[in-house]
């Protein structure tokens, strides 16, 4: 069987990645065995940045790495690798310029995006220095991510108003949009690449459309069985206070992606598969403080 090395493996992503190609790849987690590994992968226990001859002896077919932030991150996990195959970055889609023209394609250049500041800029510098090193290098730009395993207080705040029977406080008038790629579509289409080796080496990864934050909240309260009472919030409260995105619109255009993977898992179905996940794993989301700050602020309405 193939060997696959997956950086990370317990969290969100990387987790979700090492379990998806457990029974696919003989699979190998680099981390620092800080948390509970993935049932039926290889661990080898180290930090990124001090790897000494920890991946000596190993030959790879597949890297991917989840956990890159920096050129740092990525020149520490190549100059350790001995030998590999295919490289798979995960990027982001934050390397995009919050003022560049939308939808985003891959041609659009990289730039500062004020929104999201050093991540942006770290992961596109993680991007040149991954293609400086290896031309053929994947990289994959997707939007929110979300699906069992989000350890990010995003729809599980939502699910946490849903069955605390909370009115939900929605930023203006809830027309912006968003755009979601559930994890287990992002596993499938590393699949697809591993398999097909695009000439295109940078792919945008989401859903098909965007969704407007009315419906994507409506949509996390119906996966747990409920509806939304909506109240208004001025457009001149910081919404981060109160909600989990910042107030900025953003689409990806994905038609690159969608010429090898036409299909992605509908929104419904995924927050259901998320519903039933953080019933049951909820002391794993890293929770913030919007509840408290929705009780000092609004109390009396917002």
């Amino acid at each position: 069987m193939k060997k696959m090395l997956v950086t990370g493996g317990t969290v969100l992503v990387s987790q979700r990645v090492a379990r998806y190609f457990a029974d696919k790849f003989d699979v190998y987690v680099l981390n620092r065995n800080t948390h509970p590994q993935c049932p039926g992968v290889h661990l080898i226990q180290g930090d990124r940045h001090d790897l000494g001859n920890r991946l000596h002896g190993y030959h790879f077919d597949a890297v991917v790495d989840v956990t890159a932030y920096d050129e740092t991150d990525v020149d520490c996990l190549l100059n350790a690798l001995e030998s590999f195959g295919d490289y798979i970055l995960i990027s982001s889609s934050a390397v995009y310029p919050e003022t560049a023209l939308q939808p985003f394609t891959e041609e659009t250049p990289t730039g500062v995006n004020r929104f999201w500041g050093k991540y942006g800029t770290g992961k596109i510098a993680a991007e040149k220095a991954a293609q400086a090193r290896i031309p053929s290098a994947y990289l994959l730009r997707p939007p929110y991510l979300y699906g069992p395993g989000n350890n990010i207080y995003r729809e599980a705040f939502v699910f946490d108003c849903a069955m605390g029977n909370r009115p939900f406080y929605l930023p203006g008038d809830g027309s912006m949009k968003l755009q979601f790629l559930h994890v287990d579509d992002l596993c499938r289409f590393i699949h697809i690449i591993l398999k097909t080796h695009p000439k295109q080496h940078i792919f945008n990864v989401g859903s098909r459309d965007a969704v407007t934050v009315r419906e994507w909240v409506r949509a996390c309260y119906e996966a747990a069985g409920k509806s939304p009472e909506f109240i208004t919030v001025e457009a001149d409260t910081e919404q981060r206070n109160y909600f989990p995105f910042y107030n900025y619109a953003y689409f990806l255009d994905v038609k690159r992606q969608l010429s090898l993977m036409p299909d992605t898992k509908p929104l419904a179905e995924g927050l259901r598969e998320a519903f039933a996940w953080y019933a049951e794993n909820g002391e794993a989301v890293r929770k913030k403080p919007f509840f408290a700050y929705i009780e000092q602020n609004f109390q009396e309405g917002p």
